[in-house]
């Protein structure tokens, strides 16, 4: 019996199958694990700039909960089209307020290094609902956040992600990290 001779693969073949896979590859990559976002507007002025772009981490908060002072993606509860980018500030079951400029959590006033301007907009105190979080740009005065009723707290399936990283532009790249009163205070 003969044995059986393989023609090697044509040039287009393996082409094909290459950037099939990597259509795949980048495809689970986006669903399942990272997302790119440009960030578009203000609202978290100084800490983000119009235009900077960011790589989200989608896969952890499928094991942890948001942590205060992490910086997430989410669908705008108003329109799902949209997507926005705040800070958590508070937790399920926290008590929140923004009394003469100042934020509160659970009675405790945070201070807050990174924002742009404390807000002239101020939020009676209230308790975080099961399943939700409170978000807040930095620049308090230029946000859309959830002390306006078209995002409200925000619901827990509607965070995409994480940002963990600021790739663009160049001169600007770095990994996002809490900042450290969120870190040192006991609530």
């Amino acid at each position: 019996m003969k044995p059986e001779v393989r023609r090697p693969k044509s040039q287009i073949r393996e082409l094909i199958e290459t950037v099939g896979s990597a259509v795949l590859i980048a495809a689970f990559i986006m669903i399942f694990i990272a997302r790119a976002y440009t960030v578009n507007g203000d609202s978290m002025l100084p800490t983000l700039q119009h235009g900077e772009r960011l790589l989200v981490d989608k896969i952890s908060y499928r094991f942890v909960e948001p942590s205060r002072g992490e910086i997430i993606v989410f669908k705008n509860p108003a329109d799902t089209s949209e997507q926005f980018v705040k800070r958590v500030i508070g937790l399920p079951g926290d008590k929140v307020a923004i009394i003469q400029g100042v934020v509160y959590i659970n009675d405790q006033p945070i201070e807050e290094d990174y924002t742009f301007a404390p807000a002239r907009i101020g939020f009676s105190p209230q308790i975080v609902p099961e399943g939700t979080y409170f978000v807040l740009g930095d620049n308090r005065n230029n946000s859309e956040d959830s002390r306006f009723n078209r995002v409200g707290f925000l619901p827990r399936n509607l965070i995409v992600g994480r940002a963990v990283w600021r790739y663009w532009p160049l001169t600007q790249v770095n990994l996002i990290f809490r900042p450290e009163v969120f870190k040192t205070l006991a609530f």
